[in-house]
């Protein structure tokens, strides 16, 4: 595990050693173990790759750039690959002779003996840059899922590339310029998905995508990585016991090939469906108690600790607690909202640091439950299909328009109240007519009516999620919602929260779950496999029940929830009411000064709960100040 960055100028004035060593600077936590570049100086262009490193597998040897034998293809790799213990098989096999056993020496010998295409046969979390001198060409490539990022910048005379945004908006000559796409994607999701970022002309590599960029010529080329494999498709043939026994064997397997490493591996357990089952796995090949890791609240309506105690006495674990403190939020809140470079307001980035943080003393490497809902469909929101296509057929749209304001001024939630009046709530705000209400669901900021009060117009593109919506046909199929969070809210928010708070801790972070082979098997089972009378997640629990007792799996658990909300009223209020200073709002010409001022004051007050929209502001204005101001 590590950080790469790199980049290509044709402008020879440019100081190549000092620029790539600046963007490896900005990435040290990602790798403070070890650190490597490589420089290309031609007559029309110069050429510089740089990496950090974590050591974890062949800790001597697996330096990094890495080069093929006759020094003409050169790569620098961040991530695991799970399977190249068979790849490197198969390339002995075929007389290839290996220096190191390394995984970064497999994804080189697999490029020269297969090129591109060998891409697809990468199973892993991964981000890569291989320079070929000979075809002068460069190719950056992301994993299937997202899990690893890959950042990139491209102009006239310069393509620069880096797992964080950090190591390009420091070294590029001017600060780049709010993105109206990203500014607007982020105030209605509350983080902002690939392949935008909140920069202009800054963009976040797609999973399952690479980058060839031609050296000579400049001209850059983006395709996806070609699955070996047909189409998925429906299989009613297999039966529950069938797919139940599968799904074990999968989760097994997947958890065996995710945890070889040379250095101490545990996990995050949080006493949920997902943590639970892959703690338990692990525990299972362990020949020792292994560690597990779990954080929990002062506030005992957001602390769950006794669950994770229950599987740790379980599996016999070593276990470790942390209980967040609300006088603890002020010293981290910066660093780990400041961390992620742009906008982002998943407040539960705060436990995934804290626990990271802990963690840190005890080992190198965990394992999360991270994907289990997104795979096994384990969200109330995917309830809603059914519910939206009842709702439509019986309620006409004309009445509906006149209910929703009704209930919306006369039932206010004044904390952070996540019940039943708060479920009414939301389904009616994202009941839609047109088949478009699942991209309301997961806005969780600010929806587009509102969105036009709090900005000033020249700031916001109110059709920007129509660039998701292209590649989504519009159904109630349980698949396409699990699709559209596979490709939205698991890449620009899940994935994007652990990486960076895991990493800014030194802590590498596998997902068993996010594995295609898991994946493509789940997505050809029938949708009641998956949520059956309203059980969620039914086959993954049916199929680890006996390892647990009895209806634990079933009791339900609220997520990672955190008391942001009374935060924003207690210990960052005076943090909070600087943001909506008149002067501030005014230099910045972003906000409608009353419009904004109104929402955060009515949260503050107690007058109504605005936790989502208002932390949405909050994170933006600490990162506006922290790249603008300073």
């Amino acid at each position: 595990m590590c950080g790469i960055n790199g980049y290509i100028t044709h402008n020879k004035q440019y100081d190549v050693n000092q620029a790539i060593s600046t963007m490896n600077d900005f990435i040290i936590h990602r790798g403070p173990d070890d650190c490597g570049v490589f420089i290309d100086k031609n007559n029309n262009y110069n050429l510089a790759l740089g990496m950090r490193r974590l050591s974890i597998i062949d800790i001597d040897n697996g330096k990094q750039p890495m080069y093929s034998k006759d020094k003409k293809v050169i790569i620098v790799f961040n991530g695991e690959i799970y399977n190249y213990q068979i790849l490197r098989k198969n390339l002995i096999n075929e007389g290839v002779v290996f220096n190191t056993n390394s995984d970064t020496e497999v994804i080189l010998e697999m490029y020269l003996r297969y090129g591109v295409s060998s891409f697809s046969q990468l199973d892993g979390m991964f981000s890569f840059s291989i320079y070929d001198k000979n075809l002068k060409k460069l190719y950056i490539a992301r994993d299937y899922f997202g899990e690893k990022p890959l950042y990139y910048y491209n102009n006239d005379n310069n393509f620069f590339w880096a797992s964080e945004l950090k190591s390009i908006i420091n070294v590029i000559d001017d600060k780049p310029k709010i993105s109206n796409d990203g500014l607007s994607i982020y105030f209605q999701l509350t983080y902002i998905p690939a392949p935008f970022t909140i920069y202009e002309d800054v963009y976040k590599l797609e999973p399952n995508y690479y980058i060839e960029y031609d050296c000579s010529t400049s001209i850059l080329s983006k395709y996806k990585i070609k699955e070996m494999k047909n189409k998925v498709t429906l299989n009613n043939r297999v039966s529950f016991q069938e797919a139940k026994k599968t799904v074990r064997n999968l989760i097994m397997e997947s958890v065996k090939s995710r945890s070889v490493s040379d250095v101490p591996i545990g996990t995050f357990l949080s006493g949920g469906v997902d943590s639970s089952i892959i703690s338990y796995c692990l525990a299972n090949y362990s020949s020792e108690p292994i560690n597990t890791f779990s954080i929990g609240f002062d506030k005992k309506s957001f602390d769950e600790t006794d669950k994770s105690r229950i599987v740790s006495k379980l599996i016999k674990s070593n276990h470790h607690e942390f209980i967040v403190k609300e006088n603890q939020i002020k010293e981290n809140i910066d660093m780990i909202i400041l961390n992620f470079d742009e906008p982002f307001a998943d407040s539960s980035a705060i436990p995934t640091f804290l626990v990271s943080k802990l963690t840190k003393g005890h080992v190198k490497v965990v394992l999360t439950g991270d994907g289990g809902d997104e795979v096994f469909g384990g969200y109330n929101k995917y309830y809603i299909g059914k519910i939206n296509n009842f709702y439509t057929k019986i309620i006409p749209n004309s009445l509906h328009s006149f209910i929703k304001p009704i209930f919306n001024n006369l039932f206010k939630l004044k904390h952070d109240d996540r019940g039943l009046l708060y479920k009414i709530k939301r389904l009616l705000n994202a009941v839609d007519y047109n088949k478009d209400f699942y991209y309301k669901i997961i806005s969780l900021g600010f929806h587009n009516s509102e969105i036009n009060k709090i900005f000033n117009k020249e700031y916001f593109n109110n059709n920007v999620l129509s660039y998701y919506k292209k590649d989504y046909v519009s159904s109630n199929k349980l698949y396409h919602f699990r699709n559209i969070d596979k490709n939205i809210s698991l890449e620009g928010d899940m994935l994007v929260k652990v990486d960076r708070t895991s990493m800014l801790n030194s802590i590498e972070c596998r997902s068993p779950f996010l594995n295609k082979k898991i994946w493509d098997f789940v997505n050809s089972l029938p949708d009641n496999f998956l949520i059956s009378n309203w059980n969620k997640k039914y086959l993954l629990k049916k199929a680890f029940e006996d390892y647990f007792p009895k209806d634990f799996l079933n009791k339900s658990k609220q997520g990672f929830g955190v008391p942001v909300g009374d935060w924003m009223r207690g210990p960052l209020k005076e943090d909070l009411l600087s943001y909506i200073d008149q002067n501030f709002l005014e230099k910045q010409k972003i906000f409608n000064y009353k419009n904004i001022r109104e929402i955060v004051l009515n949260h503050i007050n107690e007058i109504d709960d605005n936790t989502f929209r208002v932390w949405t502001f909050y994170c933006f204005q600490k990162w506006y100040k922290e790249i603008y101001l300073k």
